[in-house]
C-alpha cells in the first residue's frame, strides 16, 4: 500500500542535493590550497619573491620586507612584559605555541610608541633566520612590486639593514629592510637595560 492509499502524507520531494555546492566549495578550497603552495614554493625559491615585498608601516616610515625573511602576520595580542628591558622591547607573545620576543619597531626607530589597534600586526621572523622575534607594525600595507617603484638614493644616515629605498607612484619613500642584517645589529641584540 502506498502512502497516498493509506492516507499518509506523500513523501516530500527530495531537496536538490547540497553536493554540488559542497563539491564546488571543495574545488575552490583545492584551488586556493594549490595557489598557496605555489606562493610558498615561490617564496622559498625566491623566484617571484625577488620582485614582491610586504609593505608595512612602522611609525611614519613605510618599509618593505622580503617575503622569504618573514614567517607569519598575526593580529595584535597581549604580550608578557619583561622587566628591565628597553622601551622598544614589548615582551613575549605566545604565537602558535612558540614564545616570541615582540619589538615595537617604530619605537626602535625613535618614533612614538605604536599603540595596539585593530590594524596593528605582529610580523614574525622566518624560522630560517634562527631568531625567535617579531616586529609590531602599525599597519600592513599589502604586497608591493619593486618594478612599480623608482629606486631612490639611500639617505646618508640610514642603518646598514636599510638596503634600498624606493619612491612609489605617489612620491612616497619606501625603505627596504634586510632582517638578516637587523638581527646582527648590536643595539637590536641588547634588549636589556
Amino acid at each position: 500500500m502506498s502512502n497516498a492509499e493509506s492516507g499518509l502524507p506523500l513523501d516530500p520531494v527530495p531537496a536538490p542535493s547540497a553536493e554540488p555546492a559542497g563539491a564546488e566549495r571543495r574545488s575552490r578550497l583545492r584551488r586556493y590550497q594549490a595557489q598557496l603552495l605555489e606562493r610558498m614554493h615561490d617564496a622559498k625559491s625566491g623566484s617571484q619573491a625577488a620582485g614582491r615585498e610586504l609593505g608595512v608601516q612602522f611609525g611614519a616610515s613605510r618599509c618593505l620586507l622580503d617575503l622569504t625573511q618573514i614567517g607569519e602576520i598575526v593580529p595584535w595580542q597581549a604580550v608578557s612584559v619583561v622587566p628591565l628591558a628597553q622601551d622598544w622591547y614589548l615582551g613575549l607573545a605566545n604565537i602558535r605555541g612558540n614564545l616570541c620576543g615582540v619589538i615595537d619597531f617604530a619605537r626602535y626607530l625613535d618614533y612614538p610608541a605604536t599603540p595596539p589597534a585593530a590594524d596593528s600586526r605582529i610580523i614574525t621572523f622566518s624560522p630560517g633566520l634562527g631568531f625567535n622575534c617579531a616586529l609590531l607594525a602599525a599597519r600592513v600595507l599589502g604586497l608591493r612590486k619593486l618594478d612599480d617603484m623608482a629606486p631612490a638614493p639611500l639617505a646618508e644616515d640610514v642603518p646598514a639593514w636599510c638596503v634600498q629605498q624606493f619612491l612609489d607612484q605617489e612620491g612616497q619613500l619606501w625603505s627596504r629592510l634586510d632582517l638578516t642584517l637587523l638581527v646582527r645589529e648590536e643595539r637590536f641584540l641588547q634588549v636589556g637595560l
